[in-house]
């Protein structure tokens, strides 16, 4: 039996976890030319560690729709992974993480319409702001590099309805009893098959110095790490809610130290824009959680306020 409320806890990891991850997961293509194509194909094998810590704990469910829920959402996290190398190799990290973090405008859509979850007013308010900031950080930064070009842009939207409908699934396999070693475990599957097409991509294995795969495997465990925490936060929290505080909170962190590593300041329509990602999605967050506590003070008789 899940403990619902141990989803902060997990939550939380994964917001150290990935935060520190989007900051450095750039470092080897920057620092060695390592290509992205190889820096997926080091993050596939890595899922392997926390794959293998999860299934000591817990049996491999041999169900049909554990092994569709679980390739679901390990074929849209996988293939926003390789989509989201090419981005940061066109574009900055400190706009290309804001406009992946709106991927939870997806998951409460997805949500309210196929697991009949409901959100209220502020909630409401909370998708519209989110969507404003996706055209905001849309604005070419000028002279700041090759964040101008937009190709950056389409490719962090992709992602960013990836990884919206990834949740998803993770939480379909939760509700569907599917356990969370199970999950992560067809999600690492996922991401091996992939590997031949990561390698064809670039047309062959490089030629590198042994830096570039061992900081490409320092920075992409965290991420692998990270997506196991997303796994156990989605099975026991509502995705509405989940989704929203692993995908907005994240990149706080990432902002942060993106910022102090590139020494680059984010254009202002670039700055409204990330505070409306994240306003937005804490609205999201907030709405839930004051709607899951309305049932134990609301007098019986008194009408749900938003629904």
């Amino acid at each position: 039996m899940r403990d619902k409320r141990t989803w902060i806890l997990y939550a939380g990891l994964l917001v150290l976890f990935w935060g520190v991850w989007g900051a450095f997961s750039s470092q080897p293509t920057e620092r060695y030319g390592y290509p992205n194509e190889m820096i997926y194909v080091i993050w596939a094998f890595t899922m392997l560690l926390p794959a293998a810590f999860a299934l000591r704990r817990q049996r491999f469910d041999r169900r049909p729709i554990a092994a569709v829920y679980g390739l679901a959402a390990g074929l849209t996290g996988a293939g926003g992974q390789l989509l989201l190398f090419q981005a940061l190799s066109n574009g900055p990290a400190y706009l290309i993480f804001p406009v992946v973090s709106l991927s939870p405008v997806i998951t409460v859509l997805m949500a309210v319409a196929l697991l009949r979850e409901r959100i209220g007013r502020l909630a409401v308010i909370g998708v519209v702001a989110a969507l404003i900031a996706i055209v905001l950080i849309s604005i070419p930064a000028g002279d700041h590099g090759s964040a101008g070009t937009g190709s950056w842009l389409l490719l962090s939207i992709l992602i960013c309805v990836a990884w919206g409908a990834q949740a998803f699934f993770m939480r379909k396999a939760a509700l569907a009893d599917v356990n969370d070693a199970t999950t992560f475990g067809w999600m690492t599957i996922s991401g091996l098959l992939l590997v031949p097409v990561a390698i064809l991509m670039m047309g062959g294995l490089p030629d590198a110095p042994w830096q570039a795969p061992a900081l490409t495997a320092g920075t992409q465990v965290l991420n692998a790490v990270g997506a196991l925490f997303l796994v156990m936060a989605l099975s026991r929290g509502k995705a509405s809610v989940v989704a929203p505080v692993t995908n907005a909170l994240a990149p706080v962190l990432t902002i942060v130290l993106s910022l102090v590593v590139y020494q680059t300041l984010p254009t202002i329509w670039g700055t409204i824009g990330i505070v409306l990602a994240l306003g937005g999605s804490t609205l999201m967050v907030y709405a839930d959680e004051k709607r899951e506590e309305e049932p134990e003070t609301r007098d019986p008789s008194t009408p749900v306020a938003g629904a």
